[in-house]
């Protein structure tokens, strides 16, 4: 990783505050791409070198950092400008409290997994007794966690001792702490003779139960899932391990470290040089002695405190993948089954459990509208559970937490989304305002926007639309809007019929039909749409529905739109995953809605059965850059 090399730079991007820069390395082995990203520093830095001047000068602003990361800021002075793509040493780590600089070379990887792959297929082919293992074996599984925590861990600390005299971290590991701020990549950043040695200390547990005959798929499985979690979670800059298991357990702090634990090695070099369990660090006296100053002192984080909630739910046992938590490439498309999920069923039924057990909700997503704080929270219930009776009661505790919980922490809005505003459940959100009338904030449904772009969904110079699905607020709302405004509605069932009737006066009512016959080829529809009555409908119908949740597509010859949703301005943030099954960067309209209105500062509910001024919300929304979402795909007629 020598500045001998020609580094050639080939471009660039900018999302948010981050740039990411490629560079081509000619005269390197192999030649290829280095990819340098999230380098903030202070715009008006003077500085000599070239190729380090051009970098730092194609980045001129600073991200944030969540504030429980361990961010160890390094000052751009000369000396550390020359150290950026080579190593940084300790004179270069000292603490600035207004920039940092971060460089990773993600291509160094590939020697790692070529490597393994190569040594785990030899193995199989010579060792005979890899053939054929046993699932389980009892005797195996502690032995690996014995001879882990004995030779591996032991041996592993000196070595890494030894990595740090000036002679072998010269020449090897300086290339691993090229990374102050650490990522997960970091942790299998090591040139190629450290991966063998690595790679001979894992081996001692898989070989030695391979030769006594106790080794099982487990044992192998479940070794190497280990080695890799720890070593990336040591690395991800992170702290996220509770402080109460620590205190259920006393004696873990000996057997587990923490990111923050390792992060303090990464900028002290002298200290914490255990693999994953402290206690050689505790017996040798090389634990750095603000490990758990920094360890709690990472656990406290300052009250983040949005304008909005906008309050959703799980939808399906396997939605977890597709939120920002889970898959970030799941999470960037929107929501559908794929097959290979049902593989994870253990880790499936397990968060399950997790979310049965937290039993609370949970924040899913952070934004940032404008001067506004957005963050999205999800209630631990699947969709499946909104419809048993027996657990409405829990879902509306759950639910009344959260709203109690965002209106003492001052928060302003909270929108209420898929079934969480349900009719049948609390009465569109009603239930709780009733029961606490001096809520401070402002409760939102959002069904006067839905109501809104149902009504710009339908194409212009349509006279006749048909209105199928169950009833609810919005569909009831669309009927008058529609019916006032003179344009014929059509329903196929006669208690929809009795029900919008009622709502109507007698001018508008003579714009409402309860018809078998099926004279229009634009149908708004909601949940409980029957593939009976898709197939009713003649060919290039368009259905545009007004419930949360989208009809099942039945029909190749028609189009179907998408749920009430906009597409959201470039100046929100973070907005990288998809609401469901909604497009990159559109949002619901229940969630716009609550956006909206903490812009606007409409100091009102909107609940029950009020319904907010349509035209004034979709302007409103119009103005604040939200767009409608078009749809573009035709009908296929053939």
């Amino acid at each position: 990783m020598g500045m001998a090399r020609r580094l050639q730079v080939c471009g660039n991007s900018t999302m948010g505050n981050t740039r990411n820069i490629l560079i081509h390395v000619q005269g390197s082995k192999p030649q290829g791409f280095w990819v340098c990203h999230h380098i903030p520093f202070l715009a008006n830095k003077n500085a000599s070198q070239p190729v380090v001047d051009f970098l730092l000068s194609l980045s001129n602003g600073q991200g944030e950092q969540p504030d429980n990361r361990q961010e160890h800021r390094v000052r751009p002075g000369r000396q550390g400008e020359k150290l950026v793509l080579t190593k940084y040493t300790s004179e270069g780590a000292r603490a600035h409290p207004i920039c940092t600089m971060m460089i990773v070379v993600v291509f160094c990887r590939d020697d790692q997994i070529i490597f393994n792959g190569i040594l785990f297929y030899i193995g199989n082919t010579y060792i005979k007794e890899s053939h054929n293992l046993p699932w389980w074996r009892t005797d195996g599984v502690v032995w690996t966690i014995l001879l882990h925590a004995g030779p591996v861990e032991f041996l592993y600390y000196w070595l890494h001792r030894a990595l740090h005299h000036h002679f072998l971290y010269s020449r090897y590991h300086s290339h691993h702490h090229s990374s102050i701020v650490t990522e997960p990549i970091t942790s299998v950043i090591h040139p190629f003779g450290e991966h063998v040695a690595y790679f001979a200390l894992f081996s001692i547990p898989l070989l030695t139960t391979l030769w006594t005959s106790t080794a099982s798929v487990v044992s192998f499985a479940g070794y190497i899932t280990y080695i890799d979690f720890m070593n990336n979670m040591g690395h991800c800059n992170f702290e996220h391990i509770p402080k109460r298991l620590f205190s259920i357990f006393p004696p873990l702090k000996y057997l587990v470290y923490t990111p923050s634990y390792h992060s303090l090695h990464h900028t002290q070099f002298r200290t914490n040089y255990s693999l994953f369990m402290p206690f050689y660090d505790y017996v040798y006296g090389t634990m750095d002695k603000s490990s758990d100053t920094l360890y709690e002192s990472s656990l406290v984080r300052k009250d983040d405190i949005p304008d909005l909630v906008h309050l959703t739910h799980l939808t399906t046992p396997e939605s977890i993948y597709h939120l920002r938590l889970g898959f970030a490439s799941f999470a960037s498309e929107p929501h559908k089954s794929r097959w290979y999920l049902w593989l994870m069923w253990p880790v499936t039924i397990w968060s399950m459990m997790i979310t049965w057990i937290y039993g609370r909700t949970f924040i899913v997503e952070r934004n940032i509208f404008k001067n506004h704080k957005l963050q999205t929270w999800a209630v631990p219930k699947y969709t499946i559970q909104y419809c048993m009776h027996w657990q409405k009661e829990w879902i509306n505790n759950l639910i009344e937490d959260a709203i109690l919980e965002a209106d003492e922490k001052g928060v302003k809005v909270l929108s209420l989304g898929l079934l969480n505003q349900e009719e049948g459940l609390n009465r569109n959100g009603d239930f709780f305002l009733r029961k606490h009338p001096q809520l401070k904030v402002k409760l939102i449904d959002g069904s006067s926007l839905a109501v809104a772009i149902v009504l710009n969904s339908i194409p212009k110079g349509t006279t006749q639309v048909v209105l199928r699905g169950n009833p609810t607020k919005v569909a009831y709302s669309v009927a008058l809007a529609l019916c006032e405004g003179g344009m014929q509605v059509f329903t196929l069932n006669e208690d929809d019929y009795k029900r919008i009737k009622a709502k109507l006066n007698s001018e508008a009512g003579n714009n409402l039909f309860l018809s078998k016959n099926i004279p229009s080829k634009i149908w708004l529809v909601g949940d409980g749409l029957s593939e009976t009555e898709q197939l009713k409908a003649s060919k290039g119908t368009m259905f545009i529905p007004f419930s949360q949740f989208p009809p099942k597509k039945t029909r190749k010859d028609c189009l179907y739109n998408t749920t009430p949703a906009m597409m959201a301005p470039k100046h929100i943030e973070n907005l990288d995953s998809c609401e469901n099954w909604l497009p990159r960067r559109v949002m619901s309209a229940w969630r716009v809605a609550g956006i909206v209105h903490a812009a606007e500062e409409w100091n009102v509910h909107e609940c029950g059965n009020v319904v907010f001024g349509i035209e004034k919300i979709w302007k409103a929304s119009l103005e604040h850059g939200f767009r409608p979402l078009v749809v573009c795909a035709e009908p296929n007629l053939n």
